[in-house]
């Protein structure tokens, strides 16, 4: 129940964020016209479907917690149990914000910082806080795994965790599906 209310505070931080976006964008929007052309869009749409993807992963692992299988009984994905699929999706978070760092470099080498003009501390505000949060996420995924290690009896009590860290996840990816689609996507 803590982490539903807690998470009901993040989506008001990032409703934050989204007016900050939208309120820089209506009362600049000569400078959006020149600074939305930086962006690569089909590579953020490649990131993208690599962070909603690491959903269903995610969401396989929690099915295996749900059936108190922390670890594979075989090679098959079908076999596999909670660690194997959540360390499948950290792999794609970690690639996702190895993608934002990435992206990052090349607009700064453009000319667009966080400091440059609006639009870039709109940006990097809204993307760097996202990024955080899928940093976070990932923190959380290691934690879960290291407990599943840790005990000698994959319980409830560790089935838990795993949902409730996938809640977290799905609500990354959710925000991260608003962000995409009014930066990259929305002119």
């Amino acid at each position: 129940m803590g982490t539903i209310v807690w998470l009901g505070s993040e989506v008001m931080f990032f409703a934050g964020l989204f007016a900050i976006y939208f309120t820089l964008r209506s009362t600049s929007p000569e400078l959006w016209e020149s600074r939305v052309p930086l962006l690569d869009i089909p590579f953020a749409a490649v990131n993208t479907t690599i962070l909603v993807l690491s959903s269903v992963t995610a969401q396989f692992g929690v099915f295996a917690a749900e059936r108190l299988q922390a670890r594979a009984t075989g090679w098959k994905p079908t076999q596999w149990g909670m660690i194997e699929w959540f360390f499948i999706t950290y792999a794609m978070g970690a690639i996702f914000v190895a993608g934002q760092v990435y992206e990052y470099a090349l607009l700064a080498s453009y000319g667009l910082t966080l400091s440059s003009d609006a639009y870039g501390s709109a940006f990097f505000l809204t993307t760097g806080f996202h990024g955080l949060h899928v940093a976070g996420g990932l923190i959380a995924f290691l934690l879960v795994i290291g407990r599943a290690y840790a005990v000698k009896n994959f319980t409830h009590r560790e089935a838990t965790s795993a949902i409730v860290v996938s809640y977290y996840w799905h609500f990354v990816d959710v925000v991260w599906i608003g962000l995409f689609l009014v930066i990259y996507i929305l002119r």
